[in-house]
């Protein structure tokens, strides 16, 4: 059992709202040690006291960004960058999880050009960071409720740095989900765009924020 002197997080979320606390929740239950941070403490304490996790603790931000991995989850457009910017020096050699999909206010469009995204404006922005993108096309949900069947569904995973995604990897063992290496952190664009296909499609089928994607393959057969 681990006390409180030897207790060391593996894992900082920053933001307290639906993505945030759950998937705070969905690592410390996978056995990771996670701080859930947030400039309202008691809001933190109150989430914290109420999941009962052993290895899950509230913070504020400051115990968040102590973690060797960050995780915020806070929107573009609700000051995601500035957040960062005050911040910045704790951010040096961290693995920064990006799951933010650009929105605008009304949810109609993104703030970034088709040219670049989220986590590419975030690596431009914190080089001293290691930008890993994931969960941008997971809605929240589905951290509820993350079994379809017997299906594990997928989280698309991009990065330019291998040891990045390799503990981003790490970190997810025991989580229900598929992990896919989507490639180069560019792939951001098309994984964080995919967002609007899968909110149309999930009012179209009533399905509304409990959906998600499973690439579907058959193993190759080989001639005889």
């Amino acid at each position: 059992m681990i006390t409180t002197d030897q207790w060391q997080a593996e894992l900082g979320v920053l933001g307290t709202g639906r993505m945030g606390s759950r998937l705070a929740a969905m690592f410390a239950r996978a056995g990771r040690r996670v701080v859930l941070g947030s400039r309202d403490s008691d809001r933190a304490s109150a989430i914290v006291e109420e999941l009962g996790i052993p290895t899950l603790r509230a913070g504020c931000y400051s115990d968040a960004l102590a973690a060797p991995a960050v995780l915020p989850a806070v929107f573009v457009s609700d000051g995601l960058f500035d957040l960062l910017d005050r911040h910045c020096r704790a951010l040096s050699g961290k693995l920064l999880i990006d799951i933010s999909n650009p929105f605008n206010a009304d949810y109609s469009d993104f703030v970034t050009p088709w040219d670049t995204s989220a986590a590419e404006q975030l690596q431009h922005r914190f080089p001293q960071a290691r930008v890993v993108g994931a969960f941008k096309n997971v809605f929240w949900e589905v951290f509820d409720h993350p079994d379809f069947g017997e299906t594990l569904s997928d989280v698309l995973v991009t990065g330019d740095d291998e040891k990045a995604k390799a503990q981003f990897f790490a970190l997810t063992e025991g989580t229900p989900f598929r992990y896919l290496d989507a490639g180069p952190l560019i792939h951001s664009r098309t994984v964080e765009r995919l967002t609007f296909i899968t909110s149309s499609l999930g009012r179209q089928l009533n399905s509304y924020p409990r959906m998600n994607w499973r690439l579907l393959t058959q193993p190759e057969q080989v001639a005889t």
